[in-house]
Parts: structure tokens; C-alpha cells; sequence
């Protein structure tokens, strides 16, 4: 199954979409904060979210999977 996973190290700050939710490769799944800045985290692949394996609020390294993609 695809993965969404961070691309850098932060601060979740929002989750744009929800289990259920159809996406298509480009759109904004989550938000990270880091540095101050906020950082989009697009999808790469299409398919619909399955699974949120973060919450808002919750730090995450680069590399961790934020959501699962069926």
C-alpha cells in the first residue's frame, strides 16, 4: 500500500484529510511545522486514505509514516 511519510522533521499541525477520503498524487494530506514554517506533505501516489497513523500536535522525524494510502 502507499505511503505518505514526513519529509522532514516537525510539528503535525493539521491533517487536511480523513480516513475514507479519495486523493490524487499532488494533494495535501498533512501539514508540518518546522522552523516556523509550515511545510506541506502531498501525496504521491493516488488511491484513498485507509489509515492517520498521527495526530495534530504530534512531533515527527523525517521518514515517519503519516498516513497509509489503499
Amino acid at each position: 500500500m502507499p505511503q505518505v511519510a514526513a519529509h522532514i522533521t516537525g510539528t503535525v499541525t493539521r491533517i487536511e484529510k480523513k480516513p475514507g477520503d479519495a486523493v490524487k498524487p499532488g494533494d495535501v494530506i498533512v501539514i508540518l511545522e518546522s522552523m516556523k514554517m509550515e511545510m506541506p506533505v502531498e501525496a504521491e501516489a493516488g488511491g484513498t486514505v485507509k489509515e492517520i497513523r498521527v495526530k495534530e500536535g504530534q512531533p515527527v522525524s523525517e521518514g515517519d509514516v503519516l498516513v497509509v494510502l489503499g
